[in-house]
């Protein structure tokens, strides 16, 4: 077998080169088992001329430029190398450094002095200046160190440390902190080694406020032309610069950005346009911050002229259902938003396998057997798997065998190689694959491996080429993970940015409680009008336009403690319904009032809209006015007052559109106390002008009950303005937000309403058709009440 032999000859001769430079047996196993850093690291050596050997602080930093530097600058690598060689070069940040040069020089030419000043050639920081400035910045958060001990974050140390000395020695920097910590605190005790308790993270909630010297403009019409929320993003063609810092706890530093080369092929497929996604998990439904997610991602493309795919992040195939998946590009095309593609994250599975295996053999990422509870205790004490550094063949053809299906569910998973000391729980390996033999609801029965969503998304935002990957602030901590696992890949990297989630006083919008409300039947579905899902919105009345002028009013902010008054909403839905919902007259609770003078019915004429001209015949209806007409029961009192506008005995008012009724006589029930009748006398010469106007319904004909209808009187779902920092939430659920009116009377011209129209029942609010309606039994909806707090607090 002179094949394998010459393989094993040159594996091991390769071994023994790498040892020549310094590093450890296992580490030089471990280059040996991937070929493309075999060959790369090879190379290095005898491009820097250290065939026979060389100190081990210079062998690391070679194995660094071997498996980092840019492909398309190798004919630079022999000129940088000479700097390695020589201590001009002579730490990791100053590699990274060189690296992201580098990558933006691509082939061209380049300055001298340019590359020397932006990797810090020249600049010699000292042992003793480490150890000054560590002593200083240690005091600086001394007070913090000594109340929290161990757990203290000195992540916080290192980033101000990098600050004033970015060329010192990161690993020398990581030892003098180590040093003053054990110093200043002394040796862990058993305290510091316990698992904290976790507690109920508390959050200082600011309910949002306006001024009303903030009030300059309309609150309804946000105007484009003074301020544009999408100004804040960078075009495409600048994205180049470095994403972030990844500060690994051996003091390397990787500062991810993309190459002129992946940048130019990138802008070469988009055309240079903006490319933006809206990525929704199909497990439920969607809700009003989703609204906002919509608007950031389809508003910035539309804004830029580009494009928006609406992505559904399929990886978890228990919680999925094709019920969801409609629903969601049901809502989105309500919304008014038009995808440029609807595309599954499922439908990547293949690129998304090959590049796990490509992973693996880039030695990022293994295959595990720690249980969850296991992995999770491991993460916790920063404790690395005992399956962390396996062959690389193993894992091939583990992660294969796992693929194939020959391993039991819950026995194996593929885990990221990243770092179990860093400072970012999100570094800690994160699972990558796991098992599931359950069938897929896009897939089908095709996989039973299921990527991660740490390990999909960022990696099919790069293979869709987004130009800017927007998300909520709770993924902010997983911005290294992010671009670790693309620059691990090799892969383009495109410009993420987070805002802060929409949250609403006076519900929920956890898709973890909205399923439990939904499941138990706290409420009818999830559909709910009270629900502020955007189906329990859309199916309560509320328009699109309303809901898109109140996202693009809360802003693209950052700011995560803020919560927008339930009040805002409703004043955007007014602002909408008070142009496009035209008046008619119900009456919820009646009372039967019969006109003694009037001897005929007549026909009289109503406006739908309060600014109707008297030529336009559409604007008006026509409402009956008999001898027996219905009022509300709120409109009448037996004893009058100076405040009070409605019906008394021996008063005067306005019947709306009709003319002044003057209340004769009370007839009351067999108690002798509740008033079931009316008496009055109408003045057909409106000689009277009365202050107070009531809505009324009359008998379409003599001894014929006016239309009867159903009304949903919808309120707040909670009582409490953030029911989720309550322990017994489902307790806080207020009794009274669905009360129905079973049998309120209507004008006749309701009788043809359809489901989803919109009205304003004169001086009751504003109301919609509900799906639940039938030709015999029409169901109407309260949308939102007629009066504005909102523009009240404003100072409207």
């Amino acid at each position: 077998m002179p094949g394998a032999v010459d393989k094993e000859a040159k594996e091991k001769a390769a071994v023994e080169l790498f040892q020549k430079i310094g590093l450890d047996e296992r580490t030089a196993q471990s280059a040996v088992a991937n070929a493309r850093v075999t060959g790369n690291l090879w190379d290095v050596i005898h491009e820097a001329g250290v065939q026979d050997g060389c100190n081990k602080s210079v062998g690391n930093l070679l194995y660094m430029v071997a498996t980092k530097f840019p492909a398309n600058a190798l004919k630079h690598r022999p000129w940088f190398l000479q700097y390695v060689t020589s201590n001009k070069i002579k730490s990791s940040t100053q590699i990274e450094a060189a690296i992201s040069f580098f990558s933006s020089v691509g082939t061209d030419s380049f300055s001298t002095k340019d590359f020397e000043q932006q990797c810090g050639v020249g600049v010699d920081v000292s042992n003793e200046d480490i150890k000054a400035t560590v002593v200083d910045i240690v005091k600086e958060f001394q007070d913090a160190i000594i109340a929290q001990r161990y757990r203290f974050n000195v992540g916080l140390l290192f980033g101000r440390i990098r600050k004033i000395l970015p060329w010192a020695d990161g690993k020398v920097v990581k030892e003098e902190v180590d040093a003053k910590l054990k110093e200043m605190l002394g040796e862990k005790t058993a305290a510091d080694e316990e698992k904290p308790t976790k507690k109920k993270k508390e959050k200082v909630i600011c309910i949002e406020e306006t001024s009303p010297a903030a009030v300059g403009t309309s609150l309804a019409e946000p105007s484009v032309e003074v301020t544009n929320p999408f100004s804040i993003f960078p075009d495409p063609h600048e994205n180049i610069q470095v994403h972030t810092e990844i500060f690994f706890s051996d003091g390397y530093v990787w500062r991810p950005h993309n190459s002129k080369e992946a940048l130019e092929k990138h802008l070469h497929v988009t055309g240079g346009k903006v490319f933006t996604r809206f990525p929704p998990e199909p497990n439920g439904y969607l809700h009003i911050g989703h609204a906002k997610a919509l608007f950031v991602n389809f508003g910035l493309a539309k804004d830029r002229d580009g494009n928006c795919y609406l992505r559904y992040d399929d990886t978890n195939p228990e919680a999925e259902k094709k019920e969801y998946i409609d629903h969601i590009q049901e809502i989105v095309h309500w919304l008014g938003w038009k995808p440029f593609k609807v595309t599954y994250s499922s439908d990547y599975f293949q690129e998304l396998y090959d590049l796990a295996v490509d992973l693996i053999k880039r030695g990022y990422a293994y295959v595990d057997h720690q249980s969850p509870e296991e992995i999770k205790e491991y993460r916790e004490k920063k404790l690395e798997s005992p399956w962390r550094n396996r062959p690389v063949a193993d894992s091939l053809k583990l992660f294969d065998d796992m693929r194939r299906g020959m391993i039991e569910e819950g026995k194996a998973t593929l885990r990221m190689k990243q770092d179990m000391k860093s400072e970012n729980y999100n570094m800690y390996d994160l699972i990558a694959y796991r098992i599931k033999y359950t069938q897929h609801p896009h897939a089908g029965d095709k996989w039973c491996i299921y990527p991660s969503y740490d390990y999909t998304h960022c990696i099919v935002d790069s293979l869709e080429n987004i130009t800017h990957s927007l998300c909520t602030l709770e993924f902010e901590s997983r911005r290294s993970s992010y671009y670790w696992l693309l620059q691990a890949l090799g892969l383009y990297l495109p410009y993420v940015w987070e805002y802060s989630r929409l949250s609403v006083t006076n519900t929920v919008l956890s898709k973890r409680k909205l399923n439990l409300l939904v499941r138990e039947k706290w409420v009818d579905g999830w559909d709910d009008p009270r629900l502020m899902t955007l189906a329990g919105l859309r199916r309560r009345g509320v328009s699109p336009e309303a809901i898109n002028s109140f996202v693009r009013d809360v802003g693209i902010t950052r700011s995560d403690n803020s919560m927008i008054r339930m009040e805002k909403l409703e004043h955007y839905i007014r602002e909408d319904l008070n142009k496009t919902a035209p008046r008619a007259m119900v009456v919820l609770c009646p009372l039967k009032v019969v006109i003694t003078n009037l001897d005929s019915s007549m026909q009289l004429v109503a406006k739908h809209w309060p600014d109707a001209n008297d030529v336009d015949v559409s604007m008006h209806y026509q409402v009956p006015f008999t001898q027996v007409v219905y009022i509300e029961s709120s409109d009448f009192k037996l004893k009058d007052s100076k405040d009070y506008y409605g019906l008394a005995p021996g008063k005067t008012v306005l019947l709306r559109y009709a003319f002044p009724i003057k209340c004769t006589d009370v007839v009351y029930a067999e108690d002798q106390k509740t008033v079931i009748e009316l008496c009055a006398e109408y003045d057909l010469a409106k000689k009277t002008k009365p202050k107070g106007v009531i809505h009324w319904v009359a008998e379409p004909s003599p001894g014929t009950d006016p239309l009867r209808v159903e009304v949903r009187m919808f309120d707040r779902l909670f009582l409490s303005e953030n029911p989720n920092e309550l322990d017994d939430w489902l307790a806080d659920l207020n009794p009274r937000s669905k009360e129905i009116v079973a049998k309120a009377m209507a004008v006749p011209v309701l009788r043809h309403a359809k489901i989803g129209e919109r009205y304003q029942f004169e001086r009751l609010g504003y109301f919609s058709v509900d799906s639940d309606s039938t030709p015999g039994n029409l169901v109407f909806n309260r949308i939102v009440t007629l009066k504005d707090s909102y523009a009240k607090i404003l100072g409207k």
